[in-house]
């Protein structure tokens, strides 16, 4: 899948491995990365597991914590304890965190680090206001999206130092709902219209933080079609019937594919 995990996934993630580790003693933990191979965290307890924006972070008493980051490919699986891991081939594994009940395998994260749970800071101070976090601030994240007038909007969604959560579903879904295109140039938006995507987004996120791979983005009358234009490349937009399209949008560091109408959103296009 073409697909990064956004906010809502990294949510959900969380509040299942906070279920199945929280208040619990840990009587395994392995981290499958040259530079932790050696921790040893058995004997403690799990404090929570909290998501900050899409990043996971696991604390321990003691002081620690386990900073992890989904990317592209990386997941969490649960597993009743004894029971048979199917997240994947062993080589994949970076991460296991085991109790006497249940047992969670993390799979190809690109991110696994211990530190101090005093430093989280330095793992995720750059975030910007978290929707889905106790921190959200709408106002703030208007203001972060706005700051550089000339970027393209798809760029700026993308940017968690400027809102933590968005990934290129709801990036090409948000453009769709404010009938603009993702390359629209976020100073060009007509007013009114970054406060209305950034309160559609925390309230779609809101929605969606619960069910996993069944995230729907449209009203429901079509139970069928649970997004307007992502990954439907080829077909009918649903408010004009205009062939959707796809390109890559990016900032030099990874193209993301993008999907948008060419009708009835206005604005530049790839």
């Amino acid at each position: 899948m073409d697909a990064m995990p956004e906010g809502d996934t990294v949510w959900l993630t969380a509040h299942r491995l906070h279920a199945a580790l929280a208040g619990r003693v840990l009587t395994r933990f392995d981290l499958r990365v040259p530079r932790f191979a050696t921790a040893d965290l058995t004997g403690r307890a799990v404090l929570d597991v909290t998501p900050r924006g899409k990043h996971l972070l696991t604390r321990f008493e003691g002081g620690l914590t386990l900073h992890s980051h989904l990317r592209m490919d990386g997941s969490w699986r649960v597993y009743d304890t004894g029971a048979r891991w199917d997240g994947g081939p062993a080589h994949q594994i970076r991460a296991i965190l085991g109790n006497a009940e249940r047992t969670a395998v993390g799979y190809r994260l690109p991110v696994v680090e211990l530190l101090r749970t005093a430093d989280e800071e330095q793992a995720v101070g750059h975030l910007g206001p978290d929707l889905l976090g106790p921190d959200w601030d709408p106002a703030k994240a208007v203001a972060n999206l706005l700051a550089d007038p000339a970027r393209p909007l798809g760029e700026a969604l993308l940017d968690q130092r400027n809102l933590a959560g968005i990934g290129n579903v709801y990036k090409s879904e948000l453009a769709f709902l404010a009938r603009v295109t993702p390359w629209l140039p976020v100073g060009e938006l007509p007013a009114g219209i970054p406060e209305r995507l950034v309160a559609t987004a925390q309230r779609l996120l809101e929605a969606n933080k619960q069910r996993f791979d069944r995230r729907t983005m449209t009203s429901g009358r079509n139970p069928s079609q649970k997004l307007y234009v992502y990954g439907r490349e080829g077909r009918p937009c649903p408010r004009c019937g205009t062939p959707v399209r796809k390109a890559d949008q990016g900032d030099g560091s990874r193209e993301r594919p993008t999907y948008w109408c060419p009708r009835c959103q206005t604005g530049p296009a790839a």
